[in-house]
């Protein structure tokens, strides 16, 4: 097929046509700094402000709760280091889950560093957190928990609102607050981002993971979070963000999010039909593949698979030729030598982990697409082994 086939949309989205209009102007001839008092400045902090309504209204809070970032992992950061930090004196301790975003583990690392404990709770061989451990996990002593809502590499959802009051119950018999954190980034458009059911206090999206710019996302907060801000300068973002507002970014991000949610169930039902036909006809047409995730509880865009005795990356090589654009997992841990750890804490052996592929739909994806991908991906497999029938023997994780 001579154009690109993308599916590889949980690491990037194209921006639509829409939000491009909707941002240009705040790059020409409404360029003003929203924390200035004239009124090319006010333009621009009236758009600031109308996203941040539009943006609330979605998630069902407050906008004084919306507190704009420069992505996931800003908004990640700091949540998890500005809650820890202004609740030592509480505690000391911080729940996870083993299969979390490099950006929530490192910023554990970073803070275990400085003297927190962190438990990092094991999951099934389907990726779920397993609702024991974290009850268990539970001490006199834990301030934050932090899980994702919806897991990039294999798509396996976890019940999040079933969590929530599991640690609100434990806060509420030790007589303070637990605070609880959820990373959503790959949620919008596909689950219910309702922060009043999801019970969160805190909820991290990036625009680009649904159709909106890079280098701009969010993070909501409740009202009563005890927060020490991570980024210090100036009083923008009530405090809670310094710096100068990415304006048309922040346009961007609030036109991407009223297209996804506005077109929620047919996208829905777009995505699951093309993901279950893909998943079928991979299972189907090669030998040694193995669906990676939860087969019912799982992103409606995503099929995630390891392959026996062949390597993800050359998969992805030779698809790349074919015009087809996919991941071995996340974008982030693009270019490393080891397994991925979500695959690893699932318990898939080292050398099986090595040959993960992950394909991520989007609206603009085809059945033809699907087909055509269905005709290639097993006689690249098949080439793959007749050239290197062996597997490699599993390097250890970081």
């Amino acid at each position: 097929m001579s154009k690109l086939i993308y599916l590889d949309h949980a690491a990037t989205t194209p921006v639509h046509p829409k939000v491009l209009e909707a941002m240009l102007p705040y790059f020409s001839e409404k360029y003003g700094n929203p924390s200035s008092i004239y009124s090319i400045a006010q333009e621009s902090r009236q758009a600031l402000e109308d996203a941040r309504t539009l943006v609330a209204g979605f998630l069902g809070c407050p906008a004084r709760e919306v507190v704009f970032t420069s992505g996931g992992t800003e908004s990640n950061n700091t949540a998890l280091k500005g809650v820890a930090l202004a609740s030592r004196k509480s505690g000391d301790h911080i729940i996870t889950s083993a299969i979390e975003h490099h950006s929530v583990l490192e910023a554990c690392h970073l803070l275990e560093k400085l003297g927190f404990h962190i438990t990092r709770l094991p999951v099934d061989g389907h990726g779920l957190v397993k609702m024991e451990e974290l009850e268990k996990a539970l001490t006199e002593s834990t301030v934050l928990v932090s899980i994702m809502l919806a897991n990039n590499e294999v798509g396996t959802v976890q019940p999040v609102a079933d969590m929530v009051r599991l640690v609100k119950k434990k806060a509420e018999s030790l007589g303070r607050q637990i605070i609880f954190h959820t990373d959503a980034v790959q949620a919008v458009g596909f689950e219910d981002l309702d922060v009043a059911k999801l019970g969160v206090d805190l909820l991290s999206l990036s625009a680009h993971k649904f159709y909106g710019p890079k280098g701009v996302g969010l993070l909501y907060m409740k009202k009563d979070v005890p927060f020490l801000p991570h980024q210090g300068g100036g009083s923008q973002e009530r405090n809670k963000r310094a710096g100068t507002e990415n304006v048309a970014g922040i346009v961007g991000l609030a036109e991407a999010m009223k297209l996804v949610v506005g077109g929620r169930e047919s996208n829905v039902q777009h995505c699951r039909g093309l993901r279950d036909k893909l998943i079928e006809g991979i299972l189907a047409k090669v030998p040694g593949a193995h669906l990676t995730g939860h087969p019912a509880r799982r992103l409606v865009f995503n099929a995630s698979f390891c392959f026996d005795a062949v390597e993800g990356e050359s998969i992805l090589l030779h698809l790349d030729f074919a015009n087809v654009a996919a991941s071995s997992g996340s974008a982030c841990a693009a270019g490393s030598l080891e397994p991925s750890h979500v695959l690893l804490a699932m318990g898939i052996p080292g050398g099986l982990a090595h040959g993960s592929l992950r394909f991520t739909l989007g609206s603009e994806n085809t059945d033809e697409e699907v087909d055509y991908v269905l005709s290639l991906l097993p006689g690249v497999v098949e080439k793959l082994r007749a050239i290197s029938p062996i597997v490699p023997p599993a390097r250890r994780p970081c």
